[in-house]
């Protein structure tokens, strides 16, 4: 489960894929683009959270996808998991399996090509009864999906849920799924970002780091469209890494337009090297709370 075999994007028709996370942005990353490309591509898409509907669409519009649109023509549903895989805090998987049955033939009865569903199961780690039957609700999602028109992405925070659990269910899922790392310990993490595509950096970050940073922004400048340097968790850069930043966004911005997203103090060495110079690199300063 720790070693993902696809990417975000990479998800087609029927796959039953698994995503670990370690952090709520990444969850929400990671959601935003499996409802973005399952909006473009005309599916229908529901997303089981904890999250109210107006909570989730202000999330994916955050990551630059209108999804209120899609809420009031019912191509997207934002709801929980009590009255479709719970009843109170009782657990069934055969009626879960039988819930998602019906939810596909629904979207199939209304016209749409095909569906999406992203579950979070934190759920699970609920006191709720009925648990054991976790790995059998794994598997009836297998048993529909095969050879139909759905796909369903359940999502595990990998620090909260054991490995015995994750490996119980890890042989029903056809993908597994994870943020791009490029690097990761307890003081600095930098990855790819999907919703809007780009990457993160969080923590502090210094020389020490300057190898997966180069990597991380040539990835960046790789890219099709515009780009995102989402920094908004990022506490410190020396001088170095700020340089390498300041100049993988010049590179970008000579045909694309490059965000900046930062704290004020990374914000102010940023803007010293001449980015807000540049008219196509927006500097986006966020508060440091």
């Amino acid at each position: 489960m720790a070693e993902a075999d696809a990417q975000i994007t990479e998800l087609a028709v029927d796959d039953h894929a698994c995503l670990t996370f370690g952090e709520e942005e990444e969850l929400l990353d990671l959601t935003a683009a499996f409802v973005r490309d399952g909006l473009a591509a005309g599916l229908q898409v529901v997303w089981l959270s904890d999250a109210a509907p107006q909570q989730a669409a202000g999330e994916l519009a955050r990551r630059g996808i209108q999804a209120q649109p899609a809420l009031e023509r019912g191509q997207l549903t934002a709801a929980g998991c009590e009255g479709r895989l719970l009843t109170g805090q009782a657990f069934h998987a055969d009626t879960a399996v039988g819930w998602l049955a019906r939810q596909v033939e629904s979207s199939r009865q209304a016209g749409f090509p095909g569906l999406r569903l992203a579950v979070d199961m934190g759920w699970a780690l609920r006191p709720v009864t009925g648990i054991e039957e976790l790995p059998r609700f794994e598997e009836g999602i297998t048993g529909i999906l095969d050879g139909g028109t759905a796909s369903v992405l359940c999502q595990y925070d990998r620090g909260r849920f054991d490995p015995v659990t994750l490996a119980s269910v890890a042989e029903f899922h056809t993908r597994s799924v994870a943020a791009a790392t490029y690097y990761a310990d307890a003081v600095l993490r930098i990855c790819r970002q999907y919703a809007p595509p780009g990457i993160r950096i969080a923590g502090e970050i210094d020389y020490h780091a300057e190898e997966p940073l180069a990597l991380a922004l040539a990835e960046a400048v790789r890219l099709e469209g515009d780009v995102v340097m989402n920094m908004s968790a990022l506490a410190f850069a020396d001088a170095p890494c700020t340089a390498m930043i300041a100049d993988a966004a010049r590179t970008v911005a000579a045909s694309r337009t490059v965000v900046l997203q930062c704290r004020p103090a990374v914000a102010a060495r940023l803007a010293r090297l001449g980015i807000t110079r540049l008219p196509r690199v927006r500097l986006v300063t966020v508060s440091d709370g």
